[in-house]
């Protein structure tokens, strides 16, 4: 099972699509059971010329991709919960912190994978707005700038200087609200 699913992560790398979300019929949420995996290949060393958030999927391809958007994101979320709650502690855990940094920073070059053409809103439940398939290129922009900051906030992380973990926190929350704030759905 598990080569089946490495086998078709590799497959969709090599075309150069992206990830998403499936909507679960009872709660709306997403559902299935597909984890983020490596960020598409295609998309990380794109030709001059390709479209900036890959190459376009519908159908289950597309709501599979959603999901994996979901979840991808949903990890990212949990893990700037742990740092915000650490960062907030007199005394923070840094063995805690530099997990949740290695993993946003494990997670953040995935992001412009997550979004080809055919994964928003006429797909599916979503909270991407369509901002993100109208100006693909300041999309791409933002999500290198989320890439570089959890970069540098993982290598703050791996030091003991509180300060500068945090100052490099403010700026990668910077970058999430940059995106945030033009191309995710309000919740309610």
């Amino acid at each position: 099972m598990r080569n089946t699913i490495f086998t078709a992560l590799a497959a969709v790398s090599l075309l150069g699509a992206c990830r998403e979300q499936a909507t679960d019929e009872e709660t709306g949420e997403a559902a299935a059971n597909t984890a983020p995996g490596p960020a598409p290949a295609a998309n990380a060393a794109a030709p001059a010329g390709a479209a900036p958030l890959g190459a376009a999927v519908s159908g289950d391809e597309a709501k599979r991709l959603m999901k994996v958007r979901h979840d991808g994101m949903e990890d990212i979320g949990d893990e700037m919960k742990v740092i915000t709650r650490e960062l907030k502690s007199d005394s923070p855990d840094l063995a805690r912190l530099r997990a949740s940094a290695a993993t946003v920073n494990r997670l953040a070059p995935e992001v412009k994978g997550w979004f080809p053409p055919g994964t928003g809103p006429e797909a599916g439940k979503t909270h991407a707005l369509p901002q993100i398939w109208q100006k693909p290129e300041d999309f791409a922009a933002k999500s290198r700038a989320f890439e570089q900051a959890a970069q540098a906030f993982n290598a703050a992380a791996q030091g003991s200087d509180i300060a500068a973990i945090r100052a490099a926190n403010a700026d990668l929350g910077k970058s999430c609200k940059a995106c945030h704030d033009l191309y995710r759905e309000e919740e309610n």
